[in-house]
């Protein structure tokens, strides 16, 4: 047995203490989203590193499938095969989950029919003779792969060991015994599927009960209830679609009791569907009527009315200011325009309440404060699907058209978006990936009018129903096409509506699953509008299939913005999202991406200025909108807003920025205590490290601070005390010694600090003193966010430091960053920097060899000229003997700017002399290492690190750029099908 592998069973069955690699570890697997650990996650991984696969599962789903779709697609177009045995055993497993594993032609499938088969278990080859098994409860269900209580055990063994020989023995013997699937099974199944279906719902049947508030609704109400007990009289509810906020409004209406209520909308569907949710609450209760069009009744309690009725002169007048008790205002982003405007001028409630999904605006019109700065509620996307309140979808990013082995351009020819090729790839991707398990009602977005009347009648002529819809399109027309696509009528029913923007809010069609986007992702907001045309639940519907087509598109960095509704605009915490994928998306949902697709987004995000002028100032003022008055750091914090480091980061200091923009800030600071607070912002307070941050922190609540009380204050943050070289440290850097610019911020005295004078005539500023405390609790509050990682002596793993960063906190003197380059030798540390993917221009007598040879061990090598004998290489090869402190830290490219990732420590476990070509055709001498790695990398990370695009690009060059469209979904016809021969 391997050394590695014997270590690895001794800590996890014997002795926890025992020294062993992560990766052969045995492990009990679970899904604890908090921890960003899923089963789901362990198998996409699993499946990654393999060279052949054994699933045996009682049950399988669609939903279950689709989440592993599109790993399993790459699997088969690097040929790795799979055997998958699934059972029939209650009947549970879907035709469709079948169907969508047998089209892929590198896995083997069968059915248990007999022996009520419960087995759960899924068994990676990794090379010859290793093998990591899978065991316990998780069927191939989304729940259980994602979201359900699940105790699954994970091992490593051998081939030849009695375990494997068992398992692989006994898959054999149940798989040999197990029917083949094949069309006609599944379409002999089907009927047997339907039946048990039918038994099972008509066993759950319930009667239909009055609607009562989900808990984020209670709380929302709640929310309502004290701002109205305050004496204010309007409310803002931010809210997702398909949340529920007409139920909300209908809720709170219930619970004011106005004797005259109007809602307003801007579309006549909306209206009535408003109407129908408020007769449900209410009941007969009270008199419900539309104004709109033909039907103006004044006379009933509640009034549903559109826009653009109400807004004209002549029925404004027919109404006193104050006859209505309540107003409600839907879609009310909207409510700059000049007839909402009049509606509000015209009426006097006694609340008013506005509901909208994205009160983000760009026109420049300020809804926060048209609702007196009074959020009542925020329901936004995340939370939305981590509370059950939406139907959960899956992402799939998918390369679009490719020319010449080119991912499509921003400003394509309109020829390239309507060719034949691209036609059949985005066919052949709606069909490979299909949707629940009813017929396909999609929705697709293109670019233009042009393109989707193009596409629209391309999709018809190979057998589809589709209808293309503009802005020129009737309400009837609207009405009856999306009529036509919830019909459960075959010989009516549309496969796909196609469209531009009309359909981005204001539309309700609970039964869409499918949703196409055929057009770079301009806007975050905008994504997430069309994303949640298809998230509505409604019965019999099982979750929402999404398929966005990526080419070369500048804001492609919009697509995990908008996905995880993170809107800091920190590109690190961007890399990071896009990296984990589903394992931080709530519920079942998951998140997928081709290598191509998401190698474009990466590029998208290291070349994205995400602290331009125009935005940072846009990003400002809808934070003081929301607030009332001007936003701080810690503002940007609490409203989960931009990264308000990137204000640092773009005028020196929060302050400078803010004074572009406020008058009363002009000239409040001189520009002496400008520069300090610019240092102190830029250096000090980054939250790379908190030393400095606690010594200003406490010098502004006392005169002194001693070495006990610093200790004391840093406790919480990591425990150590503070060495005296660390003390120094800080007041080098407190002082500005150590980036080269001295100013007196602090004096020491023995073992205690106290305030410079000068700094203290600053600090009695209040305008200084505000900007300084906030942009101290910025920092603490940005540390504290690194706390749930691994700290090793001043960093934490995976987060990113400067070379200057390092510097510091190994507490070097002077700051050497200009001087370190690849690593330097000081003070018995030699941090090692590491640009993963070098530029292609690169001399090549510095074009290093380094890189991962796995999770744990990490090949590197020296600067060139040196030989085994150079003093520094025989300190590095001794550093476990010498004390000499070794920290890696690794960026994927020179495109991520000056940060690195700190990986952890490393040591030596191999060294050798080696060579490098020099440019005259002869070569320089080098030394190799090999190390091994204190905390063996995290699988996301590794991903993210070692893929490129260039790995990416070889993969498309050994697939067919435009896959064959091998089938449509089976909820098309035959008749539809054969236009494809």
């Amino acid at each position: 047995m391997s050394s590695p592998l014997l270590a690895s069973l001794t800590r996890g069955f014997l002795d926890h203490t025992t020294p062993a690699q992560d990766k052969y570890l045995p492990q009990l697997l679970v899904n604890d989203r908090a921890r960003g650990k899923t089963v789901l996650s362990a198998v996409l991984r699993h499946l990654g590193e393999c060279e052949e696969f054994w699933f045996t599962v009682a049950f399988a789903t669609k939903q279950g499938v689709i989440t592993l779709l599109s790993t399993l697609q790459e699997l088969e177009r690097r040929g790795i095969p799979g055997r998958v045995l699934v059972s029939q055993y209650l009947d549970f497993t879907q035709p469709e989950a079948l169907q969508a594993l047998l089209q892929l032609s590198n896995i083997t499938l069968k059915i248990a029919t007999t022996g009520n088969f419960h087995a759960k278990g899924y068994l990676f080859r990794k090379g010859v003779g290793a093998y990591d098994l899978l065991i316990g409860s998780s069927n191939l269900t989304a729940g259980a792969l994602k979201t359900n209580k699940e105790w699954n055990l994970q091992v490593s063994a051998n081939g030849h060991g009695e375990l494997m020989h068992h398992t692989l023995a006994e898959f054999a013997k149940e798989f040999a015994e197990a029917t083949p699937v094949d069309e006609a099974f599944i379409e002999a199944y089907q009927q047997v599927y339907q039946a048990q279906a039918l038994r099972v719902a008509a066993q759950a049947a319930l009667p239909t009960v009055q609607p009562v508030p989900n808990a984020m609704q209670v709380e929302a109400l709640a929310s309502l209830a004290a701002l109205r007990a305050q004496g204010q009289r309007k409310a803002l509810l931010i809210s997702a679609t398909g949340t529920g906020k007409t139920y909300l409004s209908a809720f709170d209406a219930l619970q004011v009791k106005p004797g005259r209520l109007l809602f307003v909308v801007h579309r006549l569907n909306i209206a009535e569907a408003a109407l129908q949710t408020f007769q449900r609450v209410f009941g007969p209760d009270k008199t419900m009527s539309l104004y709109s069009g033909r039907q103006q009744d004044t006379t009933a309690d509640f009034l549903f009315c559109t826009v653009q009725t109400l807004a004209q002169t002549h029925h404004l007048e027919r109404f006193a200011p104050d006859q209505f008790d309540y107003i409600t205002i839907d879609e009310t982003h909207r409510s700059g325009a000049d007839s909402y405007q009049r509606i509000l001028a015209h009426f006097r409630p006694r609340f008013l309440l506005g509901m909208t999904a994205t009160p983000e605006r760009t026109d420049g019109y300020d809804i926060f404060q048209q609702f007196d700065h009074n959020i009542a509620y925020e329901i936004r996307l995340q939370r939305a699907l981590a509370e059950d309140m939406l139907c959960p979808f899956h992402y799939f990013g998918l390369t679009d058209l490719t020319v010449d082995n080119e991912p499509m351009p921003e400003v394509a020819d309109f020829a390239l978006l309507v060719a034949e090729d691209r036609i059949n790839h985005i066919l052949a991707q709606a069909a490979f990936y299909g949707c629940d398990t009813g017929p396909v009602r999609g929705l697709i977005f293109c670019r233009s009018n042009e393109e989707s009347e193009v596409l629209s009648a391309a999709f018809n002529t190979r057998g589809l129903r589709t209808v293309n819809l503009n802005s020129k399109s009737t309400d009837t027309e609207r009405s009856t096409a999306i009529t036509r696509l919830e019909s459960d009528d075959a010989s009516v029913r549309l496969d796909y509506l196609l469209t531009v923007d009309i359909f981005n809010e204001g539309i309700d069609i609970p039964r869409l699953n499918q949703v196409i986007l055929l057009r770079p992702t301009q806007s975050a907001i905008v994504f997430v509008q069309q994303l949640g045309r298809g998230l509505r639940k409604t019965m019999g519907k099982e979750y929402l299939t999404v398929l966005d087509f990526i080419g070369n598109y500048r804001n492609n960095y919009l697509v995990p913005v908008a996905l995880f509704g993170d809107t800091t605009y920190n590109k690190d915490t961007l890399r990071k999202l896009l990296a984990a994928g589903s394992s931080l998306l709530p519920g079942v949902s998951t998140i997928n991406f081709d290598r191509i697709a998401q190698e474009q987004i990466y590029a998208s995000i290291d070349a994205a200025r995400l602290n331009s002028h125009r935005d940072l100032v846009d990003a400002y003022n809808l934070l003081k909108s929301i607030l009332g008055r001007s936003p701080l750091m810690m503002d940007f914090l609490a409203h989960a807003g931009r990264d308000p480091f990137l204000y640092v980061s773009a005028k020196g200091s929060f302050f400078n920025f803010a004074a572009g923009l406020e008058k009363g800030l002009v000239g409040a600071l001189t520009p002496e205590e400008q520069e300090v607070l610019a240092l102190i912002a830029t250096h000090l307070a980054n939250a790379k490290r908190i030393d400095e941050v606690v010594i200003l922190d406490l010098l502004l609540q006392q005169d002194r601070v001693s070495t006990a009380e610093l200790r004391a204050a840093l406790e919480p943050y990591y425990g150590p005390t503070p060495s005296p070289a660390t003390l120094d440290s800080c007041v080098r850097n407190l002082n500005f010694d150590f980036v080269g610019k001295p100013k007196p911020v602090v004096t020491q005295h023995g073992a205690s600090l106290g305030f410079a004078p000068a700094f203290a005539i600053m600090v009695a500023k209040p305008v200084f003193l505000r900007f300084l405390q906030d942009a101290l609790d910025f920092a603490k509050a940005r540390y504290r966010t690194f706390m749930t990682s691994p700290f090793s002596s001043g960093f934490f793993l995976y987060q990113k430091y400067t070379r200057r960063d390092v510097c510091r906190i190994l507490n070097w003197p002077k700051d050497e960053s200009s001087t370190v380059y690849g690593y330097k030798i000081k003070d018995r540390t030699c941090p090692l920097f590491v640009n993963y993917h070098k530029a292609e221009d690169i001399a090549e007598s510095t074009n290093y060899e380094d890189g991962f040879i796995s999770t744990h061990e990490f090949n590197w090598m020296s600067k060139s000229n040196r030989s085994l004998n150079s003093p520094e290489i025989q300190k590095i090869a001794q550093a476990p003997h010498n004390g000499l402190r070794l920290p890696l830290f690794v960026k994927k490219s020179n495109d991520e700017g000056l940060d690195f990732y700190y990986m952890g420590d490393v040591k030596p476990v191999h060294w050798e002399a080696g060579t490098l070509p020099s440019g005259g055709g002869g070569t320089v001498p080098v030394v190799k290492f090999q190390f091994t790695m204190d905390h063996p990398v995290e699988e996301a990370m590794y991903a993210y690190l070692t893929s490129s695009q260039a790995d990416a690009t070889r993969a498309l060059q050994a697939s067919n750029a435009v896959p064959e469209v091998k089938s449509l979904p089976r909820a098309y016809s035959s008749q539809q099908a054969l236009a494809f021969d």
